[in-house]
């Protein structure tokens, strides 16, 4: 079958991706940016690439007309804490006026659990999206989960970072709010399994995990599965506002999706049924399951997709390529070559800066310096990076968003997502002279831009310096 894959670069996109193509179906991805499109060179020559913003109005002729199942994987709802409802109803419309233009006959949809009478704004979007997409002129098909355990998503690593670092917790009460997670293994093969199946047309089912748990058993358990205990006091006082600074503080989760997440945590998201679990035969694992199978994922080094690298859990939402060319003029620069000895070695260090392997120097004052922006409401550095060595176009690292990656020619481009009173660039290069170029190139705002840069320029000489010497894996001073 021809498949369009919405949301191609997203989180659940990335893992739908492979397996449709291993199915032996013929996928065409829908982004809002090629150059985003996380994929190796044989995923990439396997899959036709169309740049499509549903936010946009529809326009003729954009998409294939034989296309028979789609997949609508569009969320917005880390964009914004105000009008991510009026963007998803938005995409939700130009969506079916894109279908109106195929002949597809199926289309699937993700979309959350909503079984109380009274729905958080998150999953009251959710709804609504479905009763626009039941408008469309195909059959719909809607599977409903809640909370997804898997390597690189956002619960599990907002779950992760808390028990990981806070072996002690006082917790808002919403932790007693009760939820049933489901493995993105099992997510996964329902989005698979109903494709063409014409016993899931035109209905919406609840697909979940066996575990019907509260947020605080939730992390007990992750606690148990990983060796260690943990201690959870819940008090009454925390404010939704006091409850989402708190999850912004202590996870790598941005203050918008915090916000988000904490109105939908209040409400119960349990399955009403496993109708679907039946028709398809599958048995969903547990969430101790899910928990395993993520950590083998990440020691194997397997992740193929993260949240971190969403566009909004960072400064930008679009117009990536408009930061690519680094100003020459009206700027401030820190420039720093080295000869190497081994050029493989020092680009493979390259590809390896930040996350786990850190900045090769000072380390410490690195951290700091990503406590300060978290503090003042920026990324901060905890969300480290997707893969350990490998780095695509648009990729979160650290605090720093990817601009491009050319490993063939030698040239690693970051922007800066800190907040900042300016712009800033940081750029390495290897030449076929085998000199190592690292540049710092920072567009001042105003005043308060210079004094920044003048006020941190004697830190630069120690951190960049040690920065280039422990890339070309030499102590020789420049």
């Amino acid at each position: 079958m021809k498949i369009l894959l919405t949301g191609a670069n997203g989180y659940i996109g990335m893992r739908l991706l492979p397996q449709l193509l291993e199915l032996g179906h013929s996928v065409v991805c829908a982004v809002r940016d090629e150059s985003r499109l996380s994929v190796d060179s044989e995923i990439r020559s396997q899959i036709e690439v169309i740049e499509l913003d549903l936010l946009d109005d529809a326009v003729s002729n954009k998409l294939p007309s034989d296309i028979d199942v789609a997949y609508f994987l569009i969320h917005s709802m880390s964009s914004s804490t105000h009008d991510f409802d009026k963007k998803e109803e938005t995409t939700a419309l130009h969506f079916n006026k894109y279908m109106a233009q195929t002949n597809v006959k199926q289309v699937i949809y993700l979309s959350g659990i909503v079984n109380d009478e009274k729905l958080s704004k998150h999953l009251s979007s959710r709804k609504n999206v479905e009763d626009i997409l039941y408008k469309g002129n195909f059959q719909l098909t809607v599977l409903r989960a809640g909370i997804i355990v898997g390597s690189g998503s956002s619960s599990f690593e907002i779950i992760r970072d808390l028990c990981e670092k806070l072996p002690f917790m006082i917790t808002p009460k919403w932790v007693l709010t009760k939820t049933q997670p489901i493995a993105i293994r099992d997510v996964i093969s329902f989005l698979t399994g109903v494709i063409g199946n014409k016993d899931t047309y035109n209905d919406s089912f609840d697909i979940a995990g066996p575990d019907v748990l509260t947020y605080k058993e939730m992390l007990h358990q992750y606690a148990e599965t990983r060796g260690f205990k943990n201690w959870i006091i819940t008090v009454p006082i925390m404010t939704p506002k006091l409850s989402s600074y708190w999850l912004y503080f202590v996870t790598s989760t941005s203050y918008k999706l915090a916000s988000n997440l904490v109105d939908s945590m209040k409400m119960e998201v349990v399955a009403k049924d496993n109708r679907l679990q039946n028709l398809l035969k599958i048995k969903p694992y547990s969430y101790k399951e899910a928990i395993e199978m993520a950590f083998l994922k990440i020691e194997q080094n397997l992740v193929i997709s993260s949240w971190k690298d969403s566009m909004v859990s960072g400064r930008f939402i679009k117009n990536l390529e408009k930061y690519v060319q680094v100003p020459k003029y009206g700027v401030l620069t820190d420039k720093k070559s080295l000869k190497v000895s081994n050029p493989q070695l020092a680009l493979e260090n390259i590809w390896r800066i930040g996350g786990e392997t850190g900045w090769y120097y000072a380390n410490w004052l690195w951290k700091i310096r990503g406590f300060l922006d978290k503090v003042s409401g920026g990324v901060g550095l905890r969300r480290g990076r997707t893969h350990s060595d490998k780095i695509y176009n648009g990729d979160a690292l650290d605090f720093w968003r990817v601009l491009l990656a050319d490993k063939e020619n030698k040239r690693l481009l970051l922007f800066a997502e800190m907040k900042l009173p300016g712009e800033a660039w940081l750029e390495f290069k290897i030449d076929e002279k085998n000199m190592l170029h690292q540049t710092a190139t920072f567009r001042p705002r105003g005043l308060k831009g210079r004094l920044y840069w003048y006020t941190i320029l004697p830190f630069h000489f120690f951190i960049f310096g040690g920065m280039i010497r422990g890339i070309a894996n030499t102590s020789k001073p420049i």
